[in-house]
Order: structure tokens, then C-alpha cells, then sequence
């Protein structure tokens, strides 16, 4: 059996249509499922059995000789929120016992990171593990996601493989649900449909033009494919960076989606709101050299590519994948 956490959510039901196109059904998924508003990210997808995440701890226990990996993808992801009292309950203290439990009986763990552990980048966008204790996170997200990883290398017992990933900018099908934190291209979509036009952040920092801000986004059929690499080949555990490796700018990103539309692009700029102006990271680009050296080849959607098959495939036909 294959467990994945958070699996009502985007990437974790995307992990699940991956599994179901190589075939695996045999899928336990794990998450909240009262008054939960994603049932239908589950749809057309074939499973062997779902529970909630309160009682999951206890049934991985009591079952864990029946499991064959765990996609740990389950996490508190609003950069928004302050209360670190939910960071630490569902993203640090959640996270160690699914680690132990994996430890104690050898169950292979791929857990999700984030690239919010980054901070600013003053340390650069590398994944080694010689900087994670220097890091500073812009906000408790990314604080415990990093708190998780520095407890991780801590460990001297692990699960017989184990990967943290830190996901950089995903976006794609199945994150409707998201609201503020869903992605650029699904607010673009949004704004285009309602007005005929979109709104990007100007900048607020004298290195970078209005709309200059650079992400690396990824496309989350990307990253479903190289969770499942991992899984199947097993290279040396540890963190991994998951980007593309090249950044790109919201003014490319918001007309690559006016394209995916057939509109000629109308861009213009708002402030950046006070709550997040000072936290703003205005560039991120993953360095991709570790996973490249574990074995994983395939090449990444461009940022084009990956938009066209969002916004013409998913987005405009109301479609989950």
C-alpha cells in the first residue's frame, strides 16, 4: 500500500493521478475530510482506502507492515497565518511521528519542504545540508517547514530512504481550493474572466522593475513525476530542491496566460499589500544540480508549456486532473 497525506489537496491529488497513470490503486489517502470543500480533487481517481488524519498516526502503527512508502504531503501551507501553535501541531510535531513511526519499522518517507525555508536567499537556493541550521524563513510557514528539515538532519536513525522536498513555485490543475495562496496563473485566469485584464504586484525594491519580481515556477506535473522517480529509484537520501532551475518573471508568467487565452496581454500594477510587502522574496531560482545527479533526466514544462496546458486543458474547462 502507498499512503499520501494531504491527499484531498493539489499536489497530493496529483500525486495520486500519477500513481493511478503507473498503475498503483492500492492507495491509502490521509487527510481532513470534515467540512472539507476539495472532495472533488478525489474524483476519477481509484484508491484503496481513505482516513482521517486524526486517527492516521495510530493505524500506521498498528498497520505499518502492509505500507510500501509514505508521500508525507500534508502540511499547513498559508504564509499568511501567525499562529505558529498550528505550525507546530500539524507541519513540526505531526511530521516527527510519521518520521519515527517510518524509522521504527523502515517504511521509505518523501515529505514536502518548501522553498519558503529560503528566506530572502541570502544563502543562495542550494539544497545542501550545510545550510539549513543558517536559513531564516520570512514567516512561521516556512520557519516550521525549516524547523522540520533541521530536526531531520539531527536524526542519527531514518527510514531505509528519505526525501525532503522543497517545492519551489507549483502551480496547476487541482488548486481551486487555495484561495489567496493558489497560484498567479490561477488568479490571472480569474482576473482576466471578470475584468479583461490583471493586476501584478509593483515593486517595491530598487534592484527590480514593476512585474520584474522572478519565481522559479513549476509545473506540478513536474513534480508529481519526480516524487515518483524518487520513490521507484531510491538515490541517496536527503533534501532536494523541486524547481525548474530557471526563473522567470510575473510579466512573463502573466502574458504567457493572456496567450494560453488568445487575448493580447493588458498588465497593470498594483502595491504590494503592507501585510506581505516586507517578506516578499523577489527572487527564487532552485539550483537542480542534486536531483540531476540522483538520475532524474526528464525535462521540466516551460513555463509557456506548462501554462498553455493549465489554462487551455484545466483552467478554462473547469477540469481537475
Amino acid at each position: 500500500m502507498i499512503i499520501v497525506t494531504g491527499a484531498l489537496g493539489f499536489i497530493g491529488s496529483c500525486l495520486i493521478r500519477k500513481l493511478n497513470d503507473e498503475g498503483h490503486t492500492n492507495i491509502l489517502v490521509v487527510d481532513d475530510f470534515y467540512q472539507n470543500k476539495k472532495e472533488r480533487n478525489l474524483a476519477n481517481k481509484s484508491i484503496g482506502d481513505a482516513i482521517h488524519r486524526s486517527i492516521f498516526l495510530e493505524w500506521l502503527e498498528r498497520l505499518q507492515s502492509r505500507v510500501e512508502v509514505v508521500y508525507h504531503i500534508g502540511a499547513r501551507t498559508d504564509t499568511t497565518e501567525m499562529d505558529t501553535t498550528i505550525f507546530d501541531e500539524l507541519n513540526l510535531n505531526y511530521s516527527k511521528t510519521i518520521w519515527n513511526t517510518c524509522t521504527k519499522y523502515q517504511i521509505p518517507l518523501i515529505y514536502a519542504s518548501s522553498a519558503a525555508t529560503y528566506g530572502m536567499g541570502e544563502h543562495g537556493f542550494t539544497d545542501s545540508h550545510k545550510i539549513v541550521n543558517d536559513l531564516k524563513p520570512l514567516n512561521p510557514y516556512g520557519d516550521s517547514k525549516n524547523d522540520f528539515d533541521k530536526w531531520v538532519l539531527d536524526q542519527k536513525e531514518t527510514p531505509p530512504f528519505w526525501a525532503g522536498m522543497k517545492f519551489f513555485n507549483v502551480y496547476g490543475p487541482n488548486e481551486y481550493h487555495k484561495g489567496r495562496m493558489a497560484s498567479v496563473i490561477f488568479h490571472t485566469v480569474k482576473q482576466i474572466k471578470e475584468t479583461g485584464g490583471m493586476k501584478l504586484f509593483k515593486s517595491h525594491h530598487p534592484d527590480f522593475k514593476d512585474g520584474e519580481q522572478q519565481r522559479d515556477f513549476v509545473y506540478v506535473k513536474d513534480v508529481v513525476d519526480v516524487l515518483y522517480f524518487l520513490h521507484q529509484e531510491q538515490p541517496k537520501s536527503g533534501l532536494y530542491n523541486l524547481g525548474t532551475g530557471k526563473a522567470r518573471t510575473f510579466y512573463d508568467l502573466a502574458t504567457a496566460t493572456f496567450n494560453a487565452m488568445n487575448l493580447a496581454p493588458n498588465i497593470s500594477f498594483i502595491d504590494t499589500p503592507l501585510d506581505i510587502r516586507d517578506k516578499y522574496q523577489y527572487y527564487t531560482q532552485a539550483k537542480m544540480t542534486k536531483l540531476k545527479k540522483a538520475g532524474y533526466k526528464k525535462s521540466f514544462y516551460s513555463l509557456e508549456d506548462g501554462i498553455n496546458d493549465y489554462v487551455q486543458h484545466y483552467l478554462l474547462k473547469e477540469k481537475i486532473w
